[in-house]
């Protein structure tokens, strides 16, 4: 069973990632509402960016409030399908409310667009152990530390 400690460092990873993605963004957001003559960059950034909307959701999973989340990371899916982080965020959410199939499917999907990934087989592995699967765990917690995923490897040293 994975320990309080564990999910709150994946937590914390979550929150990691939204704010790494926030300050590799380009400032594109605000250069095209300057550009189409906007008083306010924010209406075109909350509307227009995925970004914005994954962030949303990685503070509100950040917090507990997957509901939320998923609503979030939806949008931002809608505005950029191959956004593997909301994606990867939708699917850890759905495994926090117990919809494992959902989640295991969501997070398989941003394995499939990014396979080096390790954070994402970790996430997987997680969800399978939530859901009972320990094997299956076990086989992506494998594939996230040879990846150089550290959460996974410092559960397989406690698992044994």
């Amino acid at each position: 069973m994975i320990s309080t400690l564990a999910s709150g460092r994946f937590a914390l990873v979550l929150l990691s990632i939204a704010v790494a993605l926030a300050l590799a963004a380009p400032a594109a957001a605000a250069d095209k509402a300057a550009a189409k003559g906007r008083t306010s960059a924010a209406a075109a950034v909350e509307s227009k960016d995925p970004n914005y909307w994954f962030q949303k959701g990685a503070l509100c999973a950040t917090y507990g409030n997957n509901q939320a989340a998923i609503r979030y990371f939806g949008k931002a899916l809608a505005l950029d399908p191959g956004h593997s982080g909301a994606l990867f965020s939708q699917g850890v959410s759905y495994g926090q409310l117990g919809n494992y199939s959902r989640a295991v499917a969501d997070i398989s999907r941003a394995i499939e667009m990014e396979p080096q990934n390790g954070l994402y087989y970790y996430g997987r592995g997680r969800t399978y152990l939530l859901a009972g699967e320990k094997d299956k765990a076990l086989q992506d917690f494998r594939k996230a530390a040879d990846l150089g995923d550290e959460d996974a490897q410092a559960y397989l040293k406690t698992a044994k």
